[in-house]
């Protein structure tokens, strides 16, 4: 079953209008996923969140990461990976891992296309990452002995160069010039 967080749809079909997907299997941390859904309203990209989800959608970490930004924001539940994978018919998909084999700058990023990332403190499944081609298995360089990003942090890197590769299409800065203002 897919629920959007407004309301109930019986499939799931990757909007072509969003600029892109991004894909939170099993995510734990409230807080994370607030802060993802305000990167989503912000970017245009699709949140998918796969189930189990570490906490309960009217939880109040959560409400106070996304702030305002929820209703800005395409987020839709969904029970299974198999249903990104199911439903996405010509974009590329992609995994983050920390072993990924290649550097997340490398591709060539395309409207529609869709980003995994596994939970906080396993990352994604082996079979999931068997699912995906080894050349769209990204990472972000790191300093060695270092472990992981945290995933909100992951999630905004990956999220904004492929927004930039882009030309951040849809944005507000080329039209309204320099905003000096972060929250």
């Amino acid at each position: 079953m897919v629920k959007n967080i407004e309301m109930d749809t019986e499939q799931l079909i990757l909007s072509d209008k969003a600029k892109f997907n991004i894909v939170l299997v099993h995510p734990e941390i409230p807080q994370n996923t607030g802060n993802i859904i305000r990167l989503c309203a912000n970017t245009g990209a699709n949140l998918y969140l796969v189930e189990p989800l570490g906490f309960k959608l009217d939880d109040a970490n959560l409400r106070r990461a996304y702030l305002d930004y929820k209703d800005l924001a395409n987020v839709t539940i969904i029970d299974n990976i198999e249903d990104i994978f199911s439903s996405h018919i010509t974009q590329n998909i992609y995994c983050a891992s920390t072993d990924g084999a290649r550097n997340y700058t490398k591709p060539s990023y395309q409207t529609g296309d869709t980003i995994i990332f596994g939970s906080e403190s396993v990352g994604l499944s082996t079979w999931i990452k068997a699912r995906i081609c080894p050349t769209n298995q990204i990472s972000i360089p790191m300093m060695p002995n270092n472990r992981s990003l945290n995933l909100s942090n992951a999630v905004s890197i990956i999220a904004y160069e492929m927004w930039r590769q882009m030309s951040f299409h849809g944005s507000t800065i080329n039209k309204m010039g320099n905003n000096e203002y972060f929250s």
